[in-house]
């Protein structure tokens, strides 16, 4: 039993370091729901469950669907490279 505790303590030591490392360097304007020094104050009071709503709540969200990158497609009579070409 004492085994799943260590378990336990590491992978929330860990997931807590990255948390923090993380809310340091993200953006101020890309933080969401609260300011960094919260999110801070939050994740080091609260380890494992601020970390967590660090990562649902507060970390930004990548974009395009699924958190895949989507290119646009631009038609030609938009396109500048195009139309500088003719």
């Amino acid at each position: 039993m004492v085994r799943y505790a260590v378990i336990a303590l590491i992978l929330i030591t860990a997931l807590t370091i990255y948390s923090v490392i993380d809310v340091s360097i993200t953006p101020e304007d890309k933080v969401r729901s609260l300011p960094k020094w919260a999110w801070l104050i939050v994740i080091l009071f609260v380890p494992g469950i601020g970390a967590v709503a660090w990562i649902i709540a507060g970390k930004p969200k990548r974009p395009g669907k699924g958190g895949r990158w989507i290119r646009k497609i631009i038609p030609p009579d938009d396109n500048p490279d195009f139309l500088g070409k003719l």
